[in-house]
């Protein structure tokens, strides 16, 4: 019995970080429909045809400091309307210099366009959004600038994080997530995996 609930754990650990790593760098973590997990980067697709618009390139903005994330934070929730001494950092002051974040409890009618108030500051302060290649989802978006990865989350009331009161039934809780990564430095492995 304890082999099959390690077994278990393995599984379920497994795949939460394979989850996390595939909204943060999704152009590196690809979950197949059928279950499959590919890691490294995505293969080589022919060039598109002349007629066809190219994606806007990645920012080259030179590396970011925490500072510097935390007033993009700051300037993107004003920009939404939302006071941010309303809400709460997700990691204390001077605690990790790799990591950062705001959260805040918020009606759920007014969410949503809060949201997108925030993701369109951070395309105006020049934040390049990293799609999913499973599709957009409107209640989580990742953006890359300057060796940092920023995650716009909506999340309802039993997924709240434990830094911040919890939402009751008509409110959600809205979170911005700071992490500082630089993939190009490490090498994934081409690899692929099989759960189930």
């Amino acid at each position: 019995m304890n082999a099959l609930l390690k077994r278990v754990w393995i599984g379920l650990a497994a795949t939460l970080i394979v989850s996390l790593a595939a909204v943060v760098a999704p152009d590196h973590v690809q979950i197949n429909d059928d279950g499959r997990i590919h890691l490294g980067a995505p293969a080589p697709t022919p060039p598109p045809a002349p007629s066809t618009a190219a994606p806007a390139p990645e920012s080259t903005s030179p590396p970011l400091t925490r500072d510097a994330v935390d007033e993009v934070i700051r300037t993107a929730v004003g920009a939404a309307g939302i006071d941010p001494a309303q809400g709460s950092p997700t990691v204390a002051a001077g605690a990790d210099s790799k990591r950062t974040g705001w959260t805040a409890v918020r009606e759920k009618s007014a969410a949503q366009a809060e949201t997108n108030a925030i993701c369109a500051d951070l395309e105006r302060q020049g934040w390049t959004l990293n799609p999913n290649p499973k599709g957009d989802r409107p209640d989580a978006r990742s953006y890359k600038r300057g060796g940092w990865y920023l995650v716009v989350t909506m999340r309802g009331n039993s997924q709240a994080p434990s830094t911040a009161s919890a939402p009751t039934d008509g409110q959600t809780s809205l979170t911005l997530t700071g992490i500082q990564l630089n993939l190009s430095d490490i090498p994934l492995p081409e690899v692929t995996v099989r759960i189930g």
